[in-house]
């Protein structure tokens, strides 16, 4: 059977192309679906469906622009109350494409319109399913999120749900199924995802620990439940956008397309209190940057961090890239719903360094340089990694603060004495950085290879959290 497996490792997204008999069926695209157009080109193929797994959380689909540009179908699982012309499909209807069958199988759980569609190829065989966020490899949707939409919702009603959706949809299913799943490691949607992105039914049956036949309901839930952490901000800004519908990609590109000398980009910044992003390498950020700006790297995990420290989903953005990269950088702005790139620094950083306009900078230390200081100075050490890892190992005496929860604990970062800023490479550091920059802090350090560089590089004193109930 002809499946293809379209990934995005940035935001760990995979969507799936599938062509039989001059027939294309695209599950779960991104935003920006023209390598789909062409995909179906290539095999001299019609889009005929658009099949959604559920309203996406994580990203904007495409959906709606595939559905404009070639007429495909849009379908969603039962349940589903799309704003827009889409088919609602019932449990268990059948789909043909050329001499395929896409069998709906509804498996509310992660979120109640949550389907998985069983591929059937032409010679009547269950070839895989497409899970959604449904089911992983290593792990099964977080259950929290569409809570955050719909008010009556609870996480551990919808754990129950995921818990017989699994038992009674999935796990009857042949062990020599392909499962297919939205997302791999990386992602916000669940918890324990493997770097794998495929796996057989049967193995997932062996090895994912929400799969273990012995276990019971309540046994489920509260496994499930354990250890989530508070997902991202925009996440149901993006729910509400694939649910009610949002501007063609063509129209936020066309807008965001604005090359801008610097001084008419100086004077946007003033007039529009719009956000300058900067999504330079960390490095050449803390060299020199435009005041007041802050530094989320391209070669990260940028949209997610984006989409975690600007709390306004329709804030104007304005752009400074290396050059290039500009239009990159608005696409994956525009994958998670950040439309409101209105201009890029045309020329990148150097066009305002040659226009003679103001510039700040960051000092960054090395782990050594930070062990020689410390042997003269007491200075206050911030962690900004996430509790997982702060809790696996840290310096002695520092205080976590993640990244995520930055502004909300500004306060606790003092103004009056000196500190150090540090997180496991110099990404992340480098972020809070820019933002502590940007409220006023000026005396502080971060540290360039973050953590992993102390480790290797010094003889700081580490430790680990102890869990009390280890003492007993």
């Amino acid at each position: 059977m002809k499946v293809e497996q379209i990934y995005t490792g940035c935001i760990a997204h995979a969507a799936y192309y599938i062509e039989n008999n001059g027939e294309a069926a695209i599950f779960d695209p991104l935003r920006e679906v023209q390598p789909y157009i062409d995909r179906a080109k290539k095999d001299n193929a019609v889009i005929k469906y658009v099949f959604e797994t559920h309203f996406h959380a994580d990203f904007v689909s495409g959906h709606l622009d595939l559905k404009a540009k070639t007429g495909a179908e849009i379908v969603f699982g039962p349940t589903a109350k799309p704003n827009y012309e889409a088919t609602v499909a019932t449990d268990g209807q059948f789909f043909e494409l050329g001499n395929y069958k896409i069998k709906v199988l509804h498996t509310p759980g992660h979120t109640m319109e949550s389907t998985t569609y069983l591929l059937i190829d032409e010679n009547g065989k269950e070839h895989g399913i497409i899970s959604g966020d449904t089911l992983f490899i290593g792990d099964v949707g977080r259950p929290d999120l569409a809570q955050h939409v719909i008010a009556d919702l609870t996480q551990d009603k919808l754990a129950r749900y995921l818990f017989h959706s699994l038992r009674e949809k999935i796990m009857p299913l042949s062990d020599d199924l392909i499962v297919y799943p939205n997302h791999g490691a990386g992602s916000a949607c669940g918890k324990n995802m493997s770097k794998e992105t495929t796996d057989t039914l049967g193995n997932q049956k062996r090895t994912n620990y929400a799969l273990r036949p012995d276990m019971t309901e309540d046994e489920f839930v509260d496994e499930l439940l354990t250890g989530l952490t508070t997902p991202p901000g925009y996440f149901p800004k993006n729910v509400i956008m694939n649910l009610m519908g949002y501007q063609s990609l063509d129209d936020v590109m066309k807008k965001a397309r604005h090359p801008l000398t610097a001084d008419q980009f100086e004077m946007i910044a003033e007039q529009t209190q719009a956000l300058i992003l900067d999504t330079r390498n960390v490095n050449e950020f803390a060299k020199a940057f435009i005041p007041n700006s802050i530094n989320i790297g391209i070669d990260g995990s940028f949209a997610s961090w984006v989409g975690e420290m600007v709390s306004d989903i329709n804030q104007k953005i304005l752009l400074v890239t290396d050059f290039g990269r500009e239009e990159e950088c608005m696409i994956r702005l525009s994958r998670v719903g950040y439309d409101g790139t209105i201009g890029y620094l045309e020329g990148g950083f150097d066009s305002w360094k040659n226009a003679g306009k103001q510039t700040d900078s960051f000092r960054r230390i090395t782990g050594e340089q930070l062990e020689q200081i410390l042997q003269t100075e007491d200075l206050l050490l911030f962690d900004v990694r996430k509790r997982s890892e702060f809790d696996s190992e840290h310096l002695i005496d520092s205080e976590n603060i993640p990244l995520n929860q930055l502004l909300a604990n500004i306060t606790a970062f003092p103004k009056e004495k000196p500190f150090v800023v540090y997180c496991a490479g110099g990404y992340r550091s480098m972020i809070a950085a820019s933002i502590l920059k940007q409220n006023g802090f000026d005396n502080f350090v971060d540290v360039s290879g973050g953590f992993n560089e102390i480790a290797k590089t010094t003889q700081l004193p580490k430790t680990a959290y102890v869990c009390p109930s280890t003492l007993l």
